[in-house]
């Protein structure tokens, strides 16, 4: 496991990602740091594009693929790639918070969508836990 709340898993033909955290906050979180190292390098974004966000959905797993969702939407319409988040409220229906990031200095590739492929958040002993497929 890396210190990070992240990690690529193998995957036949799109980016998987295992990503955990004591909480949804820090789940969210982590699962936002990890889309923007499959994006880019994290080290070369300065963040000088600060965005807010207040979104909704009907359970917890939705939620998710629409807050990464709207991170790849921010990435196409403004070529930032977000490395910071200030998540003020998480609950498995809501979402708000702000995000900042920057234009990268190295792209790594570019991601499409967050996909439902699987995805299931799970409690663990460390706290929670999913898989996140990524259209690349």
């Amino acid at each position: 496991m890396t210190p990070q709340g992240f990690e690529e898993v193998p995957h036949t033909a799109d980016a998987a990602l295992r990503v955990w955290g004591r909480d949804l906050t820090e789940l969210f979180i982590n699962a936002a740091r990890g889309l923007a190292w499959l994006m880019a390098d994290p080290d070369t974004v300065r963040p000088e594009k600060e965005v807010p966000l207040d979104l909704s959905a009907p359970d917890v797993e939705t939620l998710l693929v629409t807050w990464l969702g709207e991170l790849i939407y921010l990435n196409e319409r403004d070529g930032a790639v977000f490395t910071e988040f200030d998540l003020e409220e998480v609950t498995p229906t809501h979402l708000r918070g702000t995000v900042r990031g920057g234009r990268p200095g190295e792209v790594h590739r570019f991601v499409k969508a967050a996909t439902f492929s699987n995805l299931a958040i799970r409690p663990t002993e460390r706290g929670l836990e999913t898989t996140i497929t990524f259209d690349v």
